[in-house]
């Protein structure tokens, strides 16, 4: 085996990792269908699901963080708020983060590399949680000033990213209200404030942080990349088409991910719709030329 590949028990074990819980959450719908659990919870639940991971996946990462397009003020207005409802921290510190992550990519400095412990059965774990969540606990901060200059100059940027505790409870809250006015009832509330509020939530959290795991430690490696960034195509649509991340690695700036035939990009859909309404210009599709030096040969 050579160095840096999994055998096939660790293969197994990231995927138990990853697989296990998400079979527990879909195991438990329908004990709750009908009882704690309706097509308005679903439909508000998929609704906020969509609208945050987007304000996520096109605002904060393809563009924030990468430059994938230019955006007019309202558009960079509301991907912004957006993406800091999905409560995966403020715009400019998810922003610094990545940046950092691409900067030092599975080496000393990535704050969420799952390669930091090893490769046995036992630090594979370690690295898994690390990577998925763990690093999220680590007191240091990553420094704004040096990975994200140009937000900390952007006077709106800065305000709402003095809002995310305000926006933190409007995403819970508002699915809640929405809830109680459409069934006219508290249950109705109660019910849309823990399906499409504190579920929805954890479910985009544990995708998202999927992408740092999974999509660094299992997966296609079509592209060549200084990293072990992989192709994981079991989340490409819960990940609204961030799960080609090998591809993202080899073309960090590029608006679409998915650039291979049959691979579902759903943010790169909504970036080509903003351009075609003309809130998006000048925006880096793939160029055939640039994939095709990057495609690995052997």
């Amino acid at each position: 085996m050579l160095a840096g590949e999994k055998s096939g028990t660790e293969n197994f074990l990231v995927k138990l990792f990853a697989v296990v819980p998400l079979l527990a959450l879909a195991a438990a719908v329908p004990f709750a269908w009908g009882w704690g659990l309706g097509w308005t919870d679903l439909g508000l639940a998929l609704g906020f699901y969509f609208l945050t991971g987007l304000g996520v996946t096109v605002g904060f990462h393809r563009y924030f963080t990468h430059g994938s397009f230019k955006a007019s003020r309202g558009l960079r207005i509301a991907l912004a708020v957006t993406g800091s409802m999905a409560m995966q921290g403020p715009v400019i510190g998810w922003v610094a983060d990545h940046r950092r992550h691409h900067a030092f990519s599975d080496r000393d400095g990535d704050p969420h590399s799952p390669w930091l412990f090893g490769t046995s059965p036992a630090a594979l774990a370690k690295g898994f949680w690390h990577a998925h969540m763990g690093w999220m606990f680590d007191k240091r901060k990553t420094n704004a000033h040096r990975f994200a200059p140009d937000l900390l100059a952007d006077r709106d940027i800065v305000k709402i990213d003095g809002w995310f505790p305000a926006l933190t409870v409007v995403t819970l809250l508002a699915p809640a209200l929405l809830g109680g006015l459409i069934t006219m009832s508290w249950w109705g509330a109660l019910t849309a404030f823990f399906w499409a509020g504190l579920v929805r939530v954890a479910l985009l959290h544990h995708v998202t942080w999927s992408v740092n795991s999974l999509c660094h430690m299992i997966g296609d490696r079509p592209f060549e990349a200084r990293d072990k960034s992989a192709n994981f195509w079991p989340l490409a649509l819960a990940s609204m088409g961030e799960s080609w991340h090998n591809s993202h690695h080899a073309d960090p700036t590029g608006a679409r991910h998915g650039v291979r035939r049959g691979q579902v990009d759903i943010s790169a859909r909504v970036i080509w719709v903003f351009e075609k309404l003309g809130w998006a210009t000048d925006v880096r599709w793939p160029r055939a030329e640039r994939l095709a030096r990057k495609l690995k040969t052997a």
